[in-house]
């Protein structure tokens, strides 16, 4: 298939590197010193399993992106309709587009730029750029794929890539379940700068999170989404399964990239805002990430 990976980070690369050594024809949309070290030197895909370079073609943009069979969606749910807008014109009735992002309404916000259906996916892997056109595998890997009329198929083509995958028979709840576990230890991983397991050792974190995870599972059951009874010890568990793993927050900050965090704790802020359900403990992790960022944006002026 010709597949087109529009977000050429840790999560873009990752699976577009599956389809790539599956042999799928895979074009990456990237930042440019990722899409100059694919071209020269092929992508580094740098898995638990294997370490391999793949021959890959890569660009900036989409103006000489031929219209594909499967396009990846994998920006930061703030560039959402950027990507939207690149991909008007370039996508054929029978393209599927699929949303691999953080967050619970980027497929509709994507779907109302491209005039085009987007499928929505959950994502569960931990990966990170080690470098240019360099992707690290820390561990997961699976997905949760929303129903289309294409989802069968699809999902045949992805597992026959070695990536596990499920058909959700409810991705709303799917998408507000991973939601919630991204408002739950994003930002404390981000401010300071530590791993999942170290995280909960910490006296008084686990109560937060526990507040946290308690705020966004009212706002989510108030909007009409029915979140699982155990999602809150899921959770709880995920410390320990994931030590070693930092948030993608958490790396954001340490690039001094912009974070997803308004898309996380902050979109539970404003639901509950519009629902009249209070949401302290997620506006104070918000706010916390975002003086993280500007401190880190006034150190870098002159």
């Amino acid at each position: 298939m010709q597949v087109a990976v529009v977000g050429a980070g840790a999560v873009g690369c990752y699976y577009g590197g599956l389809l790539l050594k599956a042999g799928h024809d895979v074009t990456f949309i990237g930042r440019q010193p990722h899409v100059d070290a694919i071209n020269a030197h092929g992508l580094l895909l740098d898995t638990k399993s294997f370490k391999q370079h793949l021959p890959a073609h890569a660009a900036t943009d989409t103006t000489t992106l031929a219209p594909p069979d499967l396009v990846l969606v994998c920006v930061k749910s703030a560039d959402t309709e950027e990507a939207g807008q690149s991909l008007v014109g370039r996508l054929r009735p029978e393209t599927s587009v699929l949303s691999l992002q953080n967050g619970v309404d980027n497929a509709p916000r994507l779907s109302a730029v491209t005039g085009h259906a987007v499928i929505p996916v959950v994502v569960y892997v931990g990966s990170e750029m080690a470098g240019p056109g360099h992707v690290r595998h820390h561990g997961g890997g699976d997905l949760a794929i929303g129903p289309s009329a294409a989802s069968a198929a699809l999902a045949e083509m992805l597992q026959a890539a070695g990536i596990g995958i499920t058909i959700a028979d409810d991705i709303e709840r799917t998408l507000w379940s991973k939601l919630i576990i991204n408002c739950a230890f994003n930002a404390l991983s981000a401010v300071a700068s530590i791993p999942y397991g170290p995280m909960l050792e910490v006296k008084g974190t686990r109560d937060v999170v526990t507040s946290a995870v308690q705020e966004a599972i009212s706002v989510a059951r108030a909007s009409g989404v029915s979140i699982p009874d155990d999602l809150m010890e899921h959770i709880l568990n995920i410390p320990a399964m994931m030590p070693n793993q930092m948030s993608s927050t958490a790396q954001d900050l340490a690039r001094g990239k912009p974070s997803e965090i308004d898309f996380l704790n902050g979109h539970v802020v404003r639901k509950g805002a519009e629902l009249g359900i209070a949401t302290p403990t997620n506006q104070a992790l918000q706010v916390m990430v975002k003086l993280a960022e500007r401190g880190k944006e006034l150190s870098r002026r002159p």
